[in-house]
Protein backbone atom coordinates (compact mmCIF):
# COMPACT_ATOMS: atom_id res chain seq x y z
CA UNK A 1 0.00 0.00 0.00
CA UNK A 2 0.85 3.17 -1.00
CA UNK A 3 1.04 6.29 1.59
CA UNK A 4 0.10 9.59 0.83
CA UNK A 5 2.10 12.52 2.15
CA UNK A 6 -0.03 15.32 3.77
CA UNK A 7 2.51 18.59 3.45
CA UNK A 8 0.41 20.52 5.77
CA UNK A 9 0.51 18.02 8.69
CA UNK A 10 4.15 16.82 7.94
CA UNK A 11 2.87 13.12 7.96
CA UNK A 12 2.13 10.25 5.91
CA UNK A 13 -1.68 8.87 6.03
CA UNK A 14 -1.69 5.21 5.50
CA UNK A 15 -4.89 3.17 4.85
CA UNK A 16 -5.55 0.45 7.94
CA UNK A 17 -2.99 -2.45 7.32
CA UNK A 18 -0.34 -0.48 5.14
CA UNK A 19 3.26 -0.26 5.19
CA UNK A 20 4.63 3.11 5.61
CA UNK A 21 8.58 3.94 5.33
CA UNK A 22 9.71 7.59 6.96
CA UNK A 23 13.03 8.91 6.86
CA UNK A 24 12.13 11.61 9.28
CA UNK A 25 13.54 14.92 10.21
CA UNK A 26 17.12 14.37 12.30
CA UNK A 27 16.41 16.99 14.71
CA UNK A 28 15.65 17.62 18.51
CA UNK A 29 11.84 16.72 16.92
CA UNK A 30 12.78 12.93 16.01
CA UNK A 31 11.09 11.37 19.27
CA UNK A 32 7.92 12.99 18.40
CA UNK A 33 8.02 11.27 14.56
CA UNK A 34 9.08 8.04 17.19
CA UNK A 35 6.12 8.43 19.21
CA UNK A 36 3.87 8.92 16.07
CA UNK A 37 5.69 5.66 14.71
CA UNK A 38 4.89 3.52 17.61
CA UNK A 39 1.31 5.04 18.26
CA UNK A 40 0.29 4.20 14.42
CA UNK A 41 1.39 0.57 15.39
CA UNK A 42 0.14 0.00 18.36
CA UNK A 43 -3.23 1.13 17.36
CA UNK A 44 -2.77 -1.66 14.44
CA UNK A 45 -3.62 0.93 11.97
CA UNK A 46 0.00 0.50 9.92
CA UNK A 47 3.44 -1.10 10.47
CA UNK A 48 6.14 1.96 9.99
CA UNK A 49 9.95 1.46 8.91
CA UNK A 50 12.13 4.47 9.86
CA UNK A 51 15.47 4.84 8.57
CA UNK A 52 16.89 7.01 12.08
CA UNK A 53 20.15 7.70 13.63
CA UNK A 54 21.26 4.66 15.81
CA UNK A 55 21.51 7.27 19.26
CA UNK A 56 21.17 4.76 21.28
CA UNK A 57 22.03 6.70 24.86
CA UNK A 58 19.12 8.75 24.00
CA UNK A 59 15.92 8.73 25.67
CA UNK A 60 13.43 7.66 22.76
CA UNK A 61 15.10 4.88 22.30
CA UNK A 62 14.94 3.48 25.76
CA UNK A 63 11.81 4.72 26.45
CA UNK A 64 10.09 3.94 22.40
CA UNK A 65 12.21 1.33 21.01
CA UNK A 66 14.06 -1.29 23.20
CA UNK A 67 11.73 -4.13 24.14
CA UNK A 68 9.02 -2.99 20.94
CA UNK A 69 10.40 -2.77 17.70
CA UNK A 70 12.43 -4.71 15.38
CA UNK A 71 15.92 -3.17 15.12
CA UNK A 72 18.41 -3.25 12.64
CA UNK A 73 21.58 -1.32 12.92
CA UNK A 74 22.97 -0.38 9.27
CA UNK A 75 27.44 -1.02 9.15
CA UNK A 76 29.08 1.65 8.19
CA UNK A 77 27.72 5.13 7.41
CA UNK A 78 24.41 6.18 5.40
CA UNK A 79 25.36 7.97 2.40
CA UNK A 80 22.51 10.39 0.87
CA UNK A 81 22.14 11.02 -2.44
CA UNK A 82 20.64 14.43 -3.90
CA UNK A 83 19.42 14.43 -7.50
CA UNK A 84 21.79 11.46 -8.27
CA UNK A 85 24.26 13.24 -7.21
CA UNK A 86 26.41 11.55 -4.21
CA UNK A 87 26.35 13.69 -1.03
CA UNK A 88 28.48 12.85 2.09
CA UNK A 89 28.07 10.68 4.60
CA UNK A 90 26.16 11.08 7.38
CA UNK A 91 28.35 11.78 10.50
CA UNK A 92 26.46 8.94 12.85
CA UNK A 93 25.43 5.53 12.58
CA UNK A 94 21.98 4.42 11.62
CA UNK A 95 20.00 1.81 11.78
CA UNK A 96 16.44 0.76 10.48
CA UNK A 97 13.18 0.32 12.92
CA UNK A 98 10.56 -1.48 12.29
CA UNK A 99 6.90 -0.89 14.30
CA UNK A 100 4.76 -4.11 12.99
CA UNK A 101 1.32 -3.44 14.07
CA UNK A 102 -0.83 -4.83 16.41
CA UNK A 103 2.69 -6.50 18.05
CA UNK A 104 2.68 -6.63 21.71
CA UNK A 105 6.18 -6.63 23.71
CA UNK A 106 8.89 -8.30 21.81
CA UNK A 107 12.15 -7.19 19.99
CA UNK A 108 14.63 -8.12 17.77
CA UNK A 109 17.92 -6.58 17.33
CA UNK A 110 20.11 -7.60 14.69
CA UNK A 111 23.29 -6.00 13.42
CA UNK A 112 24.23 -6.35 9.37
CA UNK A 113 27.12 -8.46 8.08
Amino acid sequence: MRAVPDPRRRRAVCPVGGVVFCNPPYGRELRQWVEKARGEADSGRATVVMLIPARTDTSYWHDLIFGRAEVEFLRGRVRFELDGVPMDSAPFPSAVVTFERRQQGWASTRTTP
